[in-house]
């Protein structure tokens, strides 16, 4: 059979799913970790360490640069759209070297400026990694600041609102998939709102490193060129001043461990998550949730009574694809052959799409939670069902009035275990068993007016506390 090739296609079919099917959810990423988004940061680094440099007044001969030329030269990064992008690629067809392209581009918008005089001055004394650390850096920052965090922050207070909505909500637990003390739903949801929100606020204190030290990270080549210059001084300025952290001893490349830590935080984030999406996926198999459906949606093509829970399923697929390429990049971006290798180059372009796929996954929990609606009759028939969960409060009932002298309270939990392990107990065998026992009046009378959907402690109180 012959077919139409689709490799020729205008415009170009994406071969992967983030730029393809699910490109408008990701498509904020793009403004940092694309490949045009790391050569515009490419050549802001490159055009605020010449900023820097004249500033500084590092070399002989340096001009003070007028206001003029501080705002064209940051004009060259804030017009950095598609011609440019096309220009730069030809530049690199030629070069076949990607920073130097970014130099080239640079030195060519020089002239207007009336600086074509100080040419040599772009990229001076840098190594490529010099200009790459600081910009992946740059773009990684932002990419979390201002996609991934705003992302995680509002499935989050989804999230919460539902723990608040179901707080008083009484419902089995089940410990090893068996019957368990009671709970509220929203306590149990408030748990992941409080796991979650927790590794939210390890993302938000990160560091970012940056270094701009030269080939090996000894400052030779500048220390060559201006002895007396505290280039120790300058490069932190000058790291600091791009908003990041600075790594003062490396080697030729940043170290990466920032990233490393990085990953390992969202990685467990997108774990915790992903624990989430399995339980309320259990939740609304058992009937706990009813899914409102989306007008006109199909929800399988030959049951037409079905409402799947394709939020959670998607959730599910992409935190775990999110999270192999965040655990590689974290375990791979910490090594380096001696002083210098490449492995981290081709590794990093990977990281937009670590982040896609939980930012996609993120975008699906939250729509998942807003078509969440509680079975409270649901609920409630599974705990009046299982009154033998009592048994636990019985019996420490029971070891409260030994340690207060009431007599014939002894083994307490061999006596319940007797009665209740294994089989179903009702309301009133249960009551039969506690008017038995010789409790003290006011502990009989506590016990009797208990019930299942009263057992629940302080659960209603935890998830008002912590559920937001």
């Amino acid at each position: 059979m012959t077919r139409v090739s689709l490799t020729t296609a205008e415009p170009a079919i994406a071969l992967g799913a983030l730029d393809g099917r699910y490109r408008s959810v990701v498509a904020p990423l793009v403004d940092h970790l694309s490949e045009a988004a790391l050569n515009r940061n490419r050549v802001h680094v490159e055009v605020e360490w010449f900023i820097h440099l004249c500033q500084s007044q590092v070399l002989p001969g340096l001009p003070e640069l007028s206001a003029e030329q501080v705002g064209g030269l940051r004009g060259i990064v804030e017009s950095f759209g598609p011609e440019e992008i096309a220009e730069l690629a030809a530049i690199e067809a030629e070069t076949v070297h990607d920073v130097k392209a970014v130099e080239y581009f640079i030195v060519r918008r020089l002239p207007p400026l009336g600086l074509e005089r100080l040419a040599q001055l772009v990229h001076f004394a840098c190594t490529s990694e010099d200009i790459n650390n600081l910009a992946y850096a740059v773009g990684i920052r932002d990419a979390v600041s201002q996609v991934w965090l705003p992302a995680a922050r509002q499935m989050v207070e989804q999230l919460g609102a539902l723990a608040q909505e179901a707080a008083q909500t009484p419902m089995l637990s089940r410990t090893h998939g068996q019957p368990a003390t009671p709970t509220t739903l929203g306590k149990e949801i408030a748990v992941f709102v409080h796991r979650l929100t927790r590794q939210i606020r390890r993302v938000e204190t990160q560091e970012y490193l940056g270094k701009i030290n030269g080939a090996t990270g000894t400052y030779a080549a500048h220390l060559a060129a201006a002895p007396e210059a505290d280039w120790q001084s300058v490069a932190k300025s000058f790291v600091e001043g791009l908003g990041l952290s600075f790594n003062p001893l490396t080697t030729q490349i940043e170290s990466h461990d920032y990233q490393a830590e990085l990953y390992a935080d969202i990685a467990r984030f997108n774990r915790i998550l992903h624990g989430l999406c399995v339980d309320v996926w259990s939740y609304i198999s058992i009937g706990f949730f009813r899914q409102i459906p989306v007008a006109g949606a199909t929800g399988s093509s030959t049951m037409p009574h079905k409402v799947n829970p394709i939020r959670f399923e998607n959730a599910e697929a992409n935190l775990e694809i999110s999270n192999a390429l965040l655990d590689s990049l974290g375990a791979t971006l910490v090594e380096s052959r001696w002083q210098r290798d490449l492995t981290d180059s081709s590794g990093q372009r990977n990281i937009g799409t670590a982040l896609g796929h939980s930012v996609l996954a993120l975008s699906n929990v939250t729509k998942g939670l807003r078509q969440l609606d509680v079975a409270e009759e649901v609920i409630a028939a599974d705990l009046g069902t299982n009154w033998e969960v009592l048994g636990e409060a019985i019996q420490t009932v029971m070891r409260a009035e030994a340690i207060a002298g009431t007599e014939g309270m002894a083994n307490p939990y061999e006596r319940l275990k007797n009665l209740t392990r294994g089989r179903r107990v009702d309301a009133e065998k249960l009551k039969e068993f506690v008017a038995g026992l010789g409790l003290s009046p006011e502990a009989e009378e506590r016990l009797k007016n208990l019930t299942p959907h009263q057992y629940t402690g302080l659960a209603a109180t935890l998830a008002a506390q912590h559920g937001t």
